[in-house]
Order: C-alpha cells, then sequence, then structure tokens
C-alpha cells in the first residue's frame, strides 16, 4: 500500500485524522520560537564543524526530530520507511514475525500483549515482559524499530528471545518459531447453554461489520435463541476509533459513545449511537464484556460506552488507561508525523487517561500459574514515561488494585486446571450469564 491509499484509509491507532499544516501555521511557530531554533542551528553547526566523525544531515534531522517527539508523550512518532509499512499492516495485511504488540520502555523493549493464537502467544510469551536479547545480542538501548525488524523474518524460521518477566528472579530464554500473522480482528464460539464468545483482537478495517457478521454465524448455530454474548477485549491494544465507535452501536440504540476535546480547532467531536448501524442487534440479551490491564484505548472507549449505557457487565481487570488520540499528520508524499491531539472521554465524560476502566466485577485470571508474581508489576498507561497525566488528578490509591482477598477468587491455576478450565476469566463470565439467562431466571423463580 503506497503512502497516498494509507492517508485514504480508515482511523488508525485510536484515531487518525489528516490535518494539513498550513504555512500560516509554520510562520506563527517561526515568530514565536524564533530565539530556540537560533540555538538548535548553533548546534548543528557546532556538530557539523566540529564532531570526531563526519555526520550526515539526514541523520542529525531524524534526531532533532526524535528528540522533539520523545519531550511529549509515548504514543506521538514521526513515521517513515518501515514505521509506515506497519501502519500498512495494521490496516489490511500480514506479515511474517512472533506477533507482539510492544512499546519501548528504559531502553528495552516490553511487551503491551501478545495477538491472541500468534506464535509469541502460544510460547508464553505475557504483558509485561521484558525482552532484552534477541538469538543472545543485547538490544538494550536500540531503537525499537531495530528491534522489531529484527524480531520479524521468514516464515518457520526460529529466534531466541530472552525475557525478563518482573516476579521472576531470573531472566529466560524462549525460542519462537516466525509464523504468517494473519491479522483476524475478529473471532467467536458457540458455548453450552448458547452463550455466545466474541473475541475482538484488534480494531482494525470492518471490524463493526466483522462483530456484526459473527452475530449472525452465532445465532445460526444456536439451539434456539441465543441467551447471552461474551463481547472478549482482552489483550487487545486498540485501533480505530469509527470501528471503536461501530462496534459499541450494534448494541446500543440512543446516547453518546464517545467525545473527544482537543486544543486545535476541529478536535472537539462527538460521536453518538445509531450512526453507524441500526438498533441493538442483541436487545434483551445480557452481555459481559471482558477486559484487562492489556484492553487499550479503542477497547476501553467500546467497554466504557457499554458500561456507562448500563447496556451490559463489565468483567475482568481494570485496563491499560490509554485515553488520547493521534492524527496522522503527512510530511510529503512518503512521511508523516504521528502526533497526540486530543483526549477522549467515555459517554459520562469520564476519561480513562491513567485509571483506565475500572471493571464491575472485577475477576482476577486465576489460571494464569504467574498471577501473583505478575500482578505486582503489571503495565498500564499510567506506567510509561511521558504519559499525558489525567486532567483530575488521579491519586495512587484511586488506582492501585484492591488487595483484599475475594473467598470467591480462591482456587489456584493447578486446581483449576485439574477441573479442566484454562481460561478462568471467561469459565466465570460464561457461567454468571449462563445463570442469568432468562430460562435460568425463569426455572429458579419456580
Amino acid at each position: 500500500m503506497k503512502f497516498a491509499a494509507l492517508a485514504r484509509s480508515a482511523a488508525l491507532v485510536t484515531a487518525v485524522a489528516l490535518i494539513p499544516a498550513t504555512t500560516a501555521t509554520m510562520a506563527q511557530v517561526d515568530g514565536r520560537a524564533g530565539p530556540e531554533f537560533a540555538k538548535v542551528l548553533a548546534v548543528y553547526q557546532r556538530i557539523k564543524a566540529s564532531y570526531v566523525e563526519p555526520v550526515d544531515d539526514e541523520t542529525l534531522m531524524r534526531g532533532m526530530i526524535d528528540g522533539m517527539l520523545t519531550a511529549l508523550d509515548p504514543h506521538s512518532g514521526y513515521l517513515d520507511g518501515s514505521d509506515l509499512q506497519r501502519l500498512e499492516t495494521m490496516i489490511d495485511g500480514n506479515y511474517s514475525g512472533l506477533g507482539l504488540s510492544v512499546v519501548a520502555e528504559d531502553g528495552a523493549v516490553k511487551v503491551i500483549s501478545p495477538f491472541r493464537g500468534s506464535p509469541a502467544d502460544k510460547m508464553g510469551i505475557k504483558a509485561g515482559d521484558f525482552i532484552t536479547h534477541l538469538d543472545g545480542r543485547l538490544i538494550v538501548g536500540q531503537t525499537l524499530d531495530e528491534s522489531v525488524a529484527q524480531m520479524r523474518g521468514r516464515e518457520g524460521t526460529a529466534i531466541e528471545l530472552t525475557i525478563f518477566r518482573p516476579g521472576r528472579d531470573e531472566p529466560f530464554d524462549v525460542s519462537v518459531t516466525r509464523g504468517v500473522i494473519e491479522l483476524e480482528p475478529v473471532t467467536w464460539e458457540l458455548h453450552d447453554g448458547n452463550v455466545g464468545h466474541i473475541m475482538i483482537n484488534e480494531f482494525s478495517r470492518d471490524v463493526g461489520s466483522d462483530v456484526f457478521a459473527a452475530w449472525e454465524d452465532l445465532k445460526s448455530q444456536a439451539t434456539g435463541r441465543l441467551s447471552g454474548l461474551v463481547l472478549d477485549l482482552r489483550s487487545n491494544p486498540g485501533g480505530s476509533l469509527d470501528e471503536a465507535v461501530a462496534l459499541s452501536d450494534l448494541f446500543l440504540t440512543e446516547g453518546r459513545i464517545v467525545s473527544q476535546r482537543g486544543r486545535a480547532r476541529g478536535e472537539n467531536i462527538a460521536y453518538d449511537a445509531e450512526t453507524v448501524f441500526r438498533g441493538d442487534i442483541a436487545a434483551g440479551l445480557p452481555i459481559v464484556v471482558l477486559i484487562d490491564a492489556g484492553s487499550a484505548s479503542a477497547s476501553e472507549i467500546v467497554a466504557g460506552a457499554i458500561q456507562d449505557h448500563r447496556r451490559g457487565v463489565v468483567m475482568g481487570e481494570r485496563s491499560f488507561g490509554k485515553g488520547s488520540v493521534q492524527s496522522l499528520l503527512p510530511l510529503g508524499r512518503d512521511a508523516a508525523l504521528k502526533l497526540t491531539t486530543a483526549r477522549y472521554y467515555t459517554p459520562s465524560g469520564h476519561s480513562v487517561q491513567e485509571g483506565g476502566i475500572t471493571p464491575d466485577i472485577a475477576v482476577p485470571q486465576l489460571s494464569d500459574p504467574d498471577l501473583a508474581k505478575r500482578a505486582k508489576f503489571q503495565m498500564r498507561e499510567s506506567d510509561l514515561r511521558g504519559h499525558l497525566i489525567n486532567e483530575i488528578g488521579l491519586d495512587d490509591d484511586a488506582v492501585e488494585k484492591d488487595s483484599r482477598a475475594d473467598p470467591r477468587f480462591l482456587q489456584t491455576a493447578e486446581e483449576l486446571k485439574d477441573k479442566g478450565i484454562e481460561d478462568f476469566q471467561l469459565y466465570y463470565a460464561l457461567e454468571t450469564l449462563r445463570r442469568t439467562s432468562p430460562k435460568s431466571i425463569a426455572a429458579r423463580a419456580k
């Protein structure tokens, strides 16, 4: 996909708007920042004249751009070459690699989440893991783009990752065989009791339509009427704002879905129900939305909308807390600036920045044997260096996990495995829906 086609495509990375950089705006910036630009020019001239080795202009300019963006927030960046190719992959491509969503943190590569069913997921890579070496070579200190390029490669080839997992005393090595990562944004299955389970793995193009198609297929599989739905947004790092709105609109019939507020004109936008899909496709049926610490941005928009409208019950763990909107600003034919331009808010006016979405029912993933160790080091937006501060000024205790033991959740991973339960959060959601289905309620009433 060429950059021009990418620019015309659907919104990316929570939201991408194409905003031209006008010469009038640039002139205004020039006038205000003239003395500071003079300092930059002086540094450039000193480096060109006196640095121990010759330095080309492209290296210096890229370093200057990266330095300015590093001073902002972790989601703003300059995109060209392979960076733009990664955006292209998010839209409608596939690639050969490991299947990881990662971020740079303190010079290392930190895993936000593995894509469900990817080679990395199958080998047990988890959200919050740090990758420090690739094939025995230290990667701490190199750029994220360089590390990602090394992790990609021909299908069937293996690469050894050295993992530091918070909560473990020693790092360990994992050999992962690269595969073709088919970006399947939506998968689904029907469970006992006619309960549907739709997994949204990312918010790429046409997710709303894909979920509608999944719902229709579940209805055709069911013996009778569906009795409930689990909408699974766990480990979903987000994507298109438009698709988050479309997905929410499938289950809402009125009111606000999400709003965004920024400093520039045109960044204050509200999105309402009944603008993409008409009606509630699951009208009258109970819905559980599953989230965890890997549920970010677009996932939080959907969970927040359904929660605020009381259309469903949100279960799981507090979400990642990414409440910002990024816009794609073209810079010529083959480069762009991904810049944070707004914050978004749930229907009740709540900003998820830092604090995330708090589930109505907190359900730990008891089937994870490393749960207790990893919980102390769980990564969220508030842990990223340079993150935007929530406007209401959250206190630390407002986003800390409740440490009190819940008598419902005392089973160990080994005990659950013996019972055949490999995903406790999903099991708990399904059991809740089976108990609250219209048939079950009627049976208990009798």
